[in-house]
């Protein structure tokens, strides 16, 4: 029996449904076929976005011999053998298009091989892949395709692909309207499997329409897309660092759930949210941290799920507590002034005598010991002599940080009385 999605595989771009960006009449892919010259490509997007079926589209408008390759189970010898045929079909005068599904399982090196053929014009290799290839392809091979990225498909193509889907099967989907708004969710924007979902549910035997609780439980809930050493991985905890940093604790909220129920590690989450407390908030609330370590300390000591509303408590505090970078921006300039300023001696002043020979080069001599000060406070000069003072960390008039303002201001007035006397 032929699968659903394969019974709807568009034949043409005028059926393919999403991916607006990239087709009509000044679309990049329709001037390619317009063009008649094919160009090497990498298709960028998740699954069930519709790689598979512009590669297919293209080969069959250009004429070209089209061959599938998956990268998950194929390695050089079947390359090999690849290239051999596309050379004798070259030859022949036919182009041959090669689709590379998840081209990012190939490593660097075998990557390589498809350099010469490529650049001879033995092939026309269309690479699709879900991971960023900035990142997972050979810069070699990169610059030789073009990069088209494919977005996840929106509701309305969902709903397209779900009525196509009722057309073909001469049959209404057994839902009712909140239950097809549900349908489209789990979907998260892959077009394959909602039509593995719509297949289950055209086999249902029943007459009745079904509600969006009862959806779920007929469906295999869907796991969420995400992979800790992928790109989803890294687009969660950025969202949701920036949620906090933006101070929307609700928007914090859901990236963080969403990491949780996706299988991340909590001390994963728990070492981000410790930077993003020393990052972006700082000393304008120095409870940041503690309450971060203090969520560690009680999930390490509850674990899960009980462990989980600490996380969340730390979340809550985070996304709401008064932002500064200032110390993030003072420890990366005290840094760079180190490395510009590395051999200059501290002042002879603030420097351990513990020997007599120090004693004679006056190491130690004139440092005053602030205690013994009236205010607590000398107004001596700590930096090395040849650099003078320097200003790196300029708090912000926000949350603590205004008292550490005043701190600030109060010392710098009192060292100016001091040493003008």
């Amino acid at each position: 029996m032929q699968p659903l999605a394969d019974k709807l595989r568009p034949d043409d771009f005028s059926l393919l449904a999403g991916q607006a960006h990239l087709l009509g009449d000044s679309g990049i892919l329709n001037r390619i076929l317009k063009s008649k010259t094919i160009p090497s490509l990498i298709l960028w997007g998740p699954a069930g976005c519709g790689k598979t079926t512009i590669a297919k589209i293209l080969a069959k408008k250009s004429g070209c011999y089209f061959e599938i390759l998956m990268a998950t189970s194929s390695g050089a010898p079947e390359l090999k053998k690849l290239f051999a045929s596309a050379e004798k079909r070259k030859q022949d005068g036919k182009s041959t298009i090669l689709l590379v599904d998840e081209i990012h399982y190939f490593r660097k090196n075998q990557q390589d091989l498809f350099l010469p053929y490529v650049e001879s014009g033995t092939i026309i290799l269309i690479g699709a892949t879900t991971e960023n290839p900035s990142f997972e392809l050979n810069s070699a091979l990169l610059s030789r395709c073009r990069v088209l990225v494919l977005k996840p498909l929106e509701t309305q193509a969902l709903e397209l692909i779900a009525r196509r889907s009722e057309e073909i099967e001469n049959k209404k989907l057994p839902l009712k309207k909140d239950a097809r708004e549900t349908l489209y969710a789990m979907a998260s924007g892959d077009g394959r499997y909602l039509l593995n979902m719509c297949e289950e549910l055209f086999e249902l035997k029943t007459d009745k329409k079904l509600s969006s609780d009862e959806l779920i439980k007929v469906l295999q809930k869907r796991s969420p897309i995400y992979d800790k050493k992928q790109d989803a991985h890294y687009n969660l905890i950025s969202a949701l660092h920036k949620s906090i940093r933006g101070s929307d604790v609700n928007a914090a909220l859901y990236w963080c759930a969403r990491m949780m129920t996706a299988g991340e590690h909590p001390h994963y989450i728990l070492r981000r949210l410790i930077r993003m407390a020393l990052e972006d908030i700082g000393c304008a609330d120095p409870n940041a941290l503690v309450q971060v370590n203090a969520a560690k300390n009680a999930y390490d000591f509850l674990g899960s799920p009980e462990g989980d509303l600490a996380i969340t408590q730390a979340v809550v505090y985070l996304a709401n507590a008064p932002k500064s970078n200032a110390q993030d921006i003072a420890h990366h300039k005290a840094y760079e002034s180190a490395k510009q300023n590395n051999s200059l001696e501290p002042p002879k002043h603030i420097l351990n005598a513990p020997t007599k020979l120090m004693k004679e080069q006056e190491y130690g001599k004139g440092y005053v010991y602030d205690h013994d000060t009236p205010y607590c406070f000398s107004g001596q000069d700590y930096f090395p002599e040849k650099m003078g003072r320097q200003e790196y960390y300029r708090p912000n008039e926000r949350g603590f940080e205004r008292d550490i303002t005043k701190r600030m201001q109060y010392w710098k007035h009192l060292r100016e009385k001091i040493n003008s006397k």
